[in-house]
């Protein structure tokens, strides 16, 4: 009897055993292989996959919701209280262009958009700085609409190896610029001050790049923990109304509640023909989480957000940054 029972024991094993060889073998056939990297075309592709730049750029593009607006209150027909926008990458490509050890490449993202703003009806009054009630939203209207976010690149080939993998790197990003494609209101020109004194000028974000290579002049800015940066803006605008222009940041690649959203604010308006030439200045603090990180200008009419009729137009600017 002890026999049978240590018979049944081992066979029983044998079984566990045979049965877990073959769940195992199973499970492997339903994993797809990653595919295979053979061409230089792929790597390219992938070395903007995994960059910690470009992955910053979407969790602070996409709002996801309604944010609170720190900064000037809005006092129009309806009175916003928070204004966000949700955005789902919908398309990505990138055309590269090589030239031997080099080679140079265009990203084109294309998001579906949802501009969420909650309102009141009645007029409100909230001190600066302190984070509006919610009791005071009265309605929220969504609007649809469509953006494309461009970027450049440029790439060299260190190496001539056999593992394409092993042979190139990103050289030089230029900064993103994405657009609803309306020409009633643009970004003309962004000027950074630094907490080292330092004045970063852009005037076409698509052609001012930051190099990746020790030496050269134009770097992703790296910051402290605390340290402030002031943002001058220069707008064009055919609308007389005050536009809406925020400055999204904080937020990285799995730290999306870090996310904080400022309205700047005017501090100077010329009508020059057509055009409102208006200045908007705001200044933001580096928050306490180290990484890669992306600011982002968005830049919308107020009619916008003031008529639930009204089609989104949208100008956005953005600048990679690192916490320290």
């Amino acid at each position: 009897m002890k026999y049978l029972k240590t018979a049944n024991l081992a066979a029983f094993i044998l079984f566990l055993i045979m049965f877990s060889f073959s769940a195992c073998k199973n499970s492997d056939s339903l994993v797809q292989p990653e595919e295979q990297i053979t061409s230089d075309s792929q790597v390219l592709q992938k070395l903007v996959e995994n960059d910690e730049s470009f992955q910053s750029f979407e969790p602070n593009y996409n709002e996801d919701q309604a944010m609170d607006l720190f900064g000037n209150s809005l006092s129009k027909t309806i009175y916003p209280l928070r204004v966000g926008q949700r955005m789902k990458l919908i398309e990505k490509n990138l055309d590269v262009i090589f030239e031997g050890d080099t080679a140079v490449g265009v990203l084109t993202r294309t998001f579906e958009g949802v501009l969420l703003i909650a309102a009141s009806f009645d007029q409100f009054e909230i001190a600066e700085g302190v984070r509006p009630d919610s009791s005071l939203i009265d309605t929220v209207v969504q609007k649809k609409f469509t953006a494309v976010v461009i970027q450049n690149l440029k790439f060299v080939k260190y190496r001539n190896t056999k593992n394409p993998e092993r042979n190139w790197k990103i050289a030089a990003i230029s900064l993103p610029e994405g657009s609803t494609g309306s020409s009633n209101i643009s970004i003309t020109s962004m000027k950074i001050d630094m907490p080292n004194g330092e004045t970063i000028q852009i005037d076409n974000p698509n052609d001012y790049y930051l190099e990746r290579f020790p030496g050269f002049r134009r770097q992703i800015p790296v910051l402290n923990k605390g340290e402030e940066v002031t943002v001058t803006l220069q707008i064009l605008s055919t609308y007389a109304d005050e536009d809406l222009v925020t400055l999204t940041h904080g937020a990285m690649k799995g730290g999306l509640h870090h996310r904080v959203k400022r309205q700047f604010e005017l501090v100077n308006e010329v009508l020059d023909g057509q055009y409102y030439k208006r200045t908007y200045q705001q200044t933001f603090i580096m928050n306490n989480i180290s990484g890669y990180k992306h600011a982002i200008v968005n830049v919308i009419p107020f009619q916008v957000i003031n008529d639930d009729a009204t089609e989104v137009e949208e100008h956005s600017w953005g600048i990679p940054y690192i916490v320290r």
